[in-house]
């Protein structure tokens, strides 16, 4: 059997099991899980991956590869994914502007590198991730509270410095880059994984082994999808994937002396689900728009919810898919199509809606016109 679809069906089977576990493991313990996953089982792999690399400058280009894709994702929210929305919808729109440029590879994106790509793909990764968390952490809680400031009733009683060095501590306190930190310092002072005693690598390369499979589990555990708004997001969701592969693209093009595995890095890691920290910051600004008491919110908390949920099954299934076929997803030609039929795709139920409105209300008017006429008759006669 083929390597790839071989892998494919093994982590769709895992999947399958956090599936069939979803009765039997409440809401709340999945917390306790994704604790282990992104405090240990992550961070031990991310180190493994990171000190069996040669530290060179030119690896600074990943994070701010990945803070440029951000910032352009943001303005395509803004001009591109916001299009559908009614301009009665603003709170949505900002929504969409906070999550969709957001990326969370750690649950939908570095497992599925370690398998198909191996270690050192999964430090390549984690270095972008810093500048994605740059721009998750601080620029879009700027963002935030920019909104928030222009809508506000009552004066903040947080200031914005103090929020953002919390921020700030907040990032370097977080598990994995404090790890990426300490591999780097490492690196540096001419150490790598081998250099290390017994104990830490094995200590290491133990817990590295239980990340894929509790990653898997989670996933399936924890797609709970509520109705209502499945299309529209479903749609937003197809729109932001095809233009990432759009953008993936254009960059393969413009440097076609890529490896293979990096450019299936440059493929996968930009369609990772959207970030669970700009939700957390738009979670803050509701709760001070309560004690404003602002009856036009800044956000839509439920709409961001029912987005979180499905991206992540929706981020999953596209990363097994490019890598399942993966010698179809590096052609950069092929990837363009794809991105812009995605695209193309997720305006049609749009069109639709809008077609069919339009329709309704040529006959409520050709109707209202009849009437109109019938009564004026009815009075002559």
């Amino acid at each position: 059997m083929n390597f790839a679809l071989q892998n494919t069906l093994e982590l769709l089977l895992i999947i399958g099991l956090g599936l069939l576990l979803q009765k039997k493991v409440a809401k709340q313990d999945l917390k306790g899980v994704k604790v282990i996953i992104l405090s240990v089982a992550l961070p031990a792999v991310i180190f493994v991956a990171l000190l069996k690399i040669k530290l060179d400058s030119s690896l600074l280009i990943f994070p701010l590869l990945a803070l440029a894709f951000n910032l352009v994702m943001l303005l395509a929210s803004k001009y591109l994914l916001n299009t559908t929305l009614s301009k009665e919808e603003n709170s949505k729109k900002r929504t969409i502007m906070m999550l969709m440029p957001s990326l969370a590879p750690g649950l939908s994106c570095f497992p599925f590198i370690a398998i198909y790509l191996g270690d050192d793909s999964v430090a390549l990764a984690a270095l972008a991730d810093v500048g994605n968390k740059i721009f998750v952490l601080i620029l879009l809680y700027m963002v935030a509270m920019h909104w928030y400031q222009k809508r506000a009733i009552k004066d903040l009683q947080t200031s914005t410095s103090n929020k953002l060095k919390g921020l700030g501590l907040a990032l370097i306190k977080e598990p994995i880059n404090l790890v990426i930190i300490v591999g780097l310092l490492l690196l540096s002072f001419g150490f790598n994984l081998e250099s290390l005693p017994s104990f830490v690598q094995n200590t290491a390369l133990h817990i590295k082994v239980i990340m894929t499979p509790l990653i898997l589990l989670f996933i399936g555990m924890a797609v709970r999808i509520k109705s209502g708004e499945f299309g529209l997001i479903l749609s937003l969701l197809t729109r932001r994937a095809g233009i990432t592969f759009c953008i993936s693209a254009v960059f393969i093009l413009l440097f076609p002396a890529l490896s293979a595995p990096l450019v299936l890095l440059l493929i996968v890691f930009p369609q990772s689900s959207c970030s669970f920290w700009p939700f957390a910051h738009m979670s803050a600004i509701s709760s001070m728009e309560e004690n404003d008491k602002q009856d036009k919110p800044t956000f839509d908390i439920n709409f961001a919810v029912n987005i979180l949920a499905l991206s992540l099954p929706f981020s999953t299934m596209l990363a097994i898919g490019i890598f399942s076929f993966s010698d179809f997803f590096i052609n950069p030609t092929i990837l363009l199509l794809i991105g812009f039929g995605m695209v193309t795709l997720s305006f049609i139920p749009y069109i639709i809606e809008k077609v069919k409105k339009n329709k309704e209300a040529e006959l409520s008017g050709q109707f209202n016109t009849y009437v109109g006429i019938d009564s004026q008759t009815s009075e002559e006669s």
